[in-house]
C-alpha cells in the first residue's frame, strides 16, 4: 500500500499538509501533495498531515483517516479556564480508602499516550500497581533502601530527610506511597535518549487528566529513586530486561478538596526580543 493517499477529487491543494510535515516528505506537484521517494524511511508517523487536512482528503497507511477522531470545537476550553485548571492543580498525598477501577486507570494511560516524544518514538511503557499487599511490600522495600542510604550515604540521606521518613514509617505512617490505592510507573529502554523526557511528559499528562476524572495524583519520588538504584526494588518491579523506571505516580481519590490557589515565586525571565 502507498504510505500516503490523497483523494484528488476533494483535495483543495492548499499545501497545508506539506507545510506542517516535520520530516518534509511531502511535496506539491501540480498542486497535489505527493510523498518523496524516501518518504517511508523518513516519515515519523506523527499524523500531522492527516490531522491538519481541512477537507479530510489525506490518509496515512499507519494512521488511517477513519481512525483519527475529529476535534470537537465546542469542547475547547478558554484561556481563563486553562489558567485556573493548571494553577489549581495540587499534589495529592491524602487519599480516600477507595480503589480505582481498572477501566479508570486504563483511561488515564490512554490519555497519557498522546503526550509528545522525541521523533515521535513513543518509547513509554506502563506498569500499573493496585494490589494493597503489593504496594505495602514495595513501600517496605523503599524504606529498606532508605536505611541503606542512611548507613552508606548519610549526607545524601540526611539532605532528603530519610531519617525522619523512616521514623514516621516505623510509627505507622506510609510516607512513601501515602496509602494511595494505585501507583503507575512509566518505564522505557534505559538506552533510549528520549525516554526520560517522554516518560515525564506522559506522566504529567496523566497527572493533569486525573483531576478531570475526579482523582488526584502525586509524583512518587522516593519510590522511583529506589526503583532506579536499589537491586531489591528493581527485582520486585520485574520490568522488562534493559528497561528502567523513569517516573512513578501515586493515583487515587482525594480525601480533601482544595479551595484556593496558593501563590508562587515570580518568574525570573531574561527577555531577548
Amino acid at each position: 500500500m502507498e504510505l500516503i493517499t490523497v483523494n484528488l477529487e476533494t483535495c483543495n491543494q492548499d499545501g497545508i499538509c506539506a507545510a506542517v510535515c516535520p520530516a518534509g516528505i511531502l511535496e506539491l506537484k501540480d498542486g497535489a501533495p505527493l510523498p518523496i521517494d524516501a518518504a517511508n524511511e523518513l516519515c515519523i508517523r506523527c499524523g500531522h498531515c492527516v490531522a491538519v487536512c481541512p477537507t479530510a482528503s489525506l490518509s496515512h497507511v499507519d494512521i488511517p483517516l477513519e481512525n483519527c477522531t475529529p476535534i470537537v470545537k465546542e469542547l475547547g476550553i478558554s484561556a481563563e479556564q486553562t489558567e485556573q485548571f493548571l494553577r489549581s492543580r495540587r499534589s495529592i498525598r491524602q487519599y480516600k480508602d477507595k480503589s480505582v477501577e481498572k477501566a479508570e486507570l486504563n483511561k488515564l494511560v490512554d490519555i497519557a499516550r498522546y503526550a509528545p516524544s522525541g521523533h515521535n518514538s513513543q518509547p513509554v511503557e506502563w506498569l500499573v500497581l493496585g494490589d494493597k499487599a503489593e504496594l505495602k511490600r514495595l513501600s517496605g522495600i523503599v524504606v529498606e533502601w532508605m536505611r541503606w542510604m542512611l548507613t552508606n550515604m548519610p549526607d545524601v540521606a540526611s539532605s532528603m530527610h530519610m531519617d525522619r521518613t523512616v521514623a514516621r514509617y516505623e510509627n505507622g505512617y506510609d510516607v512513601v506511597l501515602r496509602d494511595a490505592p494505585a501507583v503507575i510507573v512509566a518505564h522505557a529502554h534505559k538506552a533510549s535518549r528520549v525516554a526520560p523526557a517522554a516518560c515525564n511528559i506522559a506522566l504529567t499528562y496523566l497527572e493533569l487528566a486525573s483531576t478531570t476524572m475526579g482523582m488526584g495524583a502525586c509524583w512518587a519520588g522516593y519510590f522511583n529513586a529506589a526503583a532506579t538504584t536499589f537491586p531489591p526494588m528493581i527485582e520486585a518491579l520485574e520490568l522488562p530486561q534493559d528497561h528502567q523506571a523513569f517516573g512513578s505516580m501515586m493515583v487515587g481519590y482525594p480525601k480533601y478538596r482544595y479551595q484556593r490557589m496558593p501563590s508562587r515565586n515570580e518568574p525570573q525571565i531574561t527577555w531577548r526580543l
